[in-house]
């Protein structure tokens, strides 16, 4: 790669790239007769990805209208391949390494499983930028081999997991959902986290999509189209980790490697029903260094909170390229998951002294918090009492911009999103005391919140503020600017602090929405958000529902 590791940019030569789930070459070659080449330039992407099924061997000079019929070819050529039960797509991973274990069931039938339901379904969804079904395939056939010679390599031998396309992954271009990206170079390295479930034996299916560099809370970009709510597909999923949020909520991976430098991984697991731990600052290394600074974090999205605590046990091992990681805790985390809450003080705020929540929302998320007494915890309704730092967060997120895309040249940024453009734009302007001042007014908060879980062992506050609302809007309140909106109040405060905190499902809205429920913890706490999570999932379970998809 480039640059010392970092990507090269430069003027993309296509825009979006899927491989289909099959790993014969004269299949391949034979739709590759069927449909010709087409011609060699490229439109503008449109609303939803056009080409939702392409090889990855496919030239980077192929054509859009030839990609369409490849497209269309495979569809017709595996619209009569047999399913599989729903059960095995939604069965949690660690109940999958158990069946892997006594031979009940096999990763290479689990993962042809995993992508025959992204072939049926992302069509509509539109949740992965990237699926190599032959290593994945390949990968899963050395995982069988192993568990049968009674040899995993490690807790997640076997398990279909996602990367999210802001996150290195040796052999795949990483696009971060841009057409500044040059797709024509070495991706050669893998980042820490998708190394260590590689070493753990994880089958890697692909990369998910991400808004531009992952700027906004929802995901479209002009490189992949429009992410789809599998719940209802007229709706966000959220972002920046919407495809991800997507593909675990409707049975495309079992385990997706997502980011949060703002609420990105809260915010698709709020709005998908499923469960998103933004662990601690650095205790998942990562690199190369975010664009963003030390906002970003680096965390897994599940179903199941105890398939949350198996993947951060994996992804939380050490990694020497990341100066800013923690030291390694060498601690299981599903250890102690079972304890419950009793004796824990919790408390819980509708709207942190601020916010404006849609009434729903704040309903469910209240008898959801107020049932943690009946798991042996004292709830308290309390609020740390702080502004919104939103002056403060802008100023540090609109100066990583700045800094994140200051190597484009003027005609790249004439390809860059105009909103993230005019973000980036304004971050250059802003004075070096007025960053100093920002950066000081997010210690004064971490030193409150940490003077706060002197009194209070969790804090609980609505996910978000309001339900998952309708696709090519940034918000559903008309009063929002496009490069700020007021219905993610609750997560951009804790990247500030770098305190753990998770979404978890708490219910639905009257139109089937889901809602979540965050939960955030003393920094370093991380243990304690998932032991709560879990009492909570296990108390008042939601894994049954599945989206109508």
């Amino acid at each position: 790669m480039a640059d010392g590791n970092l990507p090269a940019v430069g003027e993309a030569s296509f825009e979006a790239h899927t491989i289909a789930p099959f790993d014969n070459r004269d299949f391949v070659t034979s739709l590759t007769e069927e449909v010709g080449r087409g011609d060699t330039d490229h439109p503008a992407a449109e609303d939803d990805n056009p080409h939702a099924v392409i090889f990855f061997s496919m030239p980077a000079h192929a054509g859009l209208d030839w990609i369409r019929e490849l497209n269309i070819a495979f569809r017709q050529r595996t619209c009569g391949r047999t399913s599989v039960s729903d059960d095995i797509l939604y069965m949690p991973a660690s109940e999958l390494v158990g069946r892997y274990r006594d031979r009940s069931l096999s990763p290479v039938d689990v993962t042809r499983a995993t992508l025959d339901r992204i072939s049926a379904i992302d069509e509509k969804t539109n949740a992965y930028v990237v699926v190599d079904a032959e290593s994945a395939m390949e990968a899963a056939r050395a995982s069988e081999k192993r568990w049968r010679d009674g040899k995993p390599m490690g807790l997640v031998d076997g398990v279909p997991c996602s990367v999210k396309d802001l996150v290195l992954a040796n052999g795949w271009p990483t696009l971060f959902g841009s057409k500044t990206t040059d797709p024509d170079q070495a991706w050669d390295a893998d980042a820490p986290c998708v190394a260590r479930l590689r070493e753990h034996g994880a089958v890697i299916l692909g990369k998910t999509t991400t808004p531009e560099f992952g700027w906004k809370g929802v995901t479209d970009s002009a490189v992949s189209g429009i992410t789809r709510n599998p719940w209802n597909l007229e709706k966000t999923p959220g972002g920046s980790s919407g495809g991800a949020g997507a593909a675990v909520a409707a049975g495309m991976c079992h385990l997706a490697i997502g980011t949060d430098g703002g609420g990105s991984i809260r915010i698709p697991s709020g709005f998908s029903g499923t469960f998103g731990l933004k662990p601690s600052f650095g205790r998942v290394p990562a690199w190369p260094a975010g664009r963003f600074g030390t906002l970003g974090h680096v965390g897994p999205m599940t179903r199941t909170v105890e398939d949350a605590a198996l993947m951060l046990t994996v992804i939380s091992q050490p990694d020497p390229r990341d100066w800013t990681a923690l030291p390694y805790d060498p601690r299981d985390y599903r250890d102690g998951l079972d304890r419950g809450l009793e004796g824990l003080r919790v408390a819980f705020t509708r709207d942190l002294g601020y916010a404006d929540v849609d009434s729903e929302i704040s309903e469910i998320a209240t008898r959801a918090a107020e049932s943690f007494s009946y798991l042996g915890a004292e709830i308290v309704h309390a609020s740390p009492r702080f502004e919104d730092p939103k002056v403060a967060f802008r100023t540090l997120w609109w100066a990583g911009a700045a800094n994140g895309l200051r190597g484009l040249t003027d005609r790249q940024m004439k390809l860059v999103e105009p909103d993230l453009a005019d973000m980036v734009e304004e971050g250059r302007k802003i004075p070096l005391l007025d960053y100093i001042a920002a950066d000081h007014e997010r210690a004064v908060l971490g030193e409150l919140m940490m003077e706060f879980h002197q009194t209070y062992d969790l804090l609980l506050t609505p996910s978000l503020a309001v339900a998952a609302f309708k696709v090519r809007t940034f918000s559903p309140r008309e009063t929002d600017d496009p490069k700020w909106i007021t219905w993610s109040p609750f997560t951009y405060p804790f990247n500030m602090t770098k305190q753990p905190a998770a979404s978890v499902p708490c219910g639905f809205t009257a139109d089937g929405l889901p809602v979540g429920l965050q939960i955030v913890g003393p920094m370093f706490a991380d243990h304690l958000v998932l032991r709560a999570s879990h009492a909570y999932q296990r108390g008042f379970p939601l894994t049954d529902r599945r989206p109508p998809i």
